[in-house]
């Protein structure tokens, strides 16, 4: 690889199609604590415009004045509901043995077998990336990934470009030899007001985004089985995601 040094992952909707159980887990939660909420696929994929699970339940409460019986205040409240609706989730994660969406496991082996350097920025908290990452990956899940920078370790979320710079101050690479894979509007915002190459691949609750300045958009990553679907780019003649392709769209940015 000339250009490829790094491959940067967000989380939910790109390492796993988790979406949808943190909207279920939300709407559990809701139910606990008697809140008159409940967040249908329309309304979370609105919702997913606002970084941060704690953020989104907060703002709702304080858009829909939402009452409820607790003497508490609407920020600690959202915080306690975060903290239930992440239990749930990560519980149903462990239940239902999540995997990896698409060619993700493919590129993963290929990375670490030319060392790629490999990271994860997401705007889950790092329990929920430690579940997932154990359940599809074993205990030393982290010994594949040179830095995994989470919501708790930065004060400005996505869209901010503030986790790809700490990722890229922490392994240390310049972005032009980055790519990041992420999902929605905001992640895909952030990584490019970082200078980062971007490949987005989009799921049920963001194929209706915008994503510009994103090299590539595709429905997945692909297999050589599992062809990916291009919404805009150039694949280079690729059927799916590979680290040559990856390589390329670096050249591209940068050439």
């Amino acid at each position: 690889m000339q250009n490829l040094k790094a491959i940067i992952f967000d989380m939910d909707g790109t390492l796993a199609d988790t979406e949808e159980i943190h909207r279920q887990s939300f709407n559990t939660a809701f139910e606990e604590y008697k809140l008159d909420c409940h967040w249908n696929q329309t309304l979370y994929k609105e919702l997913l415009s606002i970084s941060g699970g704690r953020e989104r339940i907060r703002r709702f409460i304080v858009e829909n004045n939402l009452v409820t019986e607790k003497q508490i205040s609407i920020t600690d409240l959202a915080k306690e509901i975060h903290t239930r609706k992440s239990d749930i989730y990560r519980q149903r994660l462990i239940d239902g043995h999540v995997g990896f969406r698409n060619g993700v496991s493919r590129l993963l082996a290929d990375a670490i077998n030319t060392n790629i350097t490999l990271a994860i920025a997401t705007s889950s908290s790092y329990q929920n990336v430690e579940t997932l990452l154990k359940a599809a990956l074993g205990d030393n899940f982290s010994e594949n990934f040179k830095t995994i920078v989470t919501c708790e370790d930065i004060s400005e979320q996505k869209p901010s470009p503030a986790i790809y710079q700490l990722v890229l101050n922490k392994i240390g690479i310049n972005p032009n030899h980055c790519v990041a894979i992420e999902d929605t509007y905001n992640g895909n915002k952030s990584a490019t007001s970082a200078g980062i190459t971007t490949v987005i691949t989009t799921h049920m609750f963001t194929l209706d985004d915008e994503f510009d300045g994103a090299s590539l958009v595709v429905n997945q990553l692909g297999e050589p089985d599992s062809p990916m679907k291009v919404l805009s780019g150039n694949t280079h003649g690729s059927n799916y995601v590979t680290l040559e392709l990856l390589d390329q769209l670096i050249e591209d940015n940068i050439g």
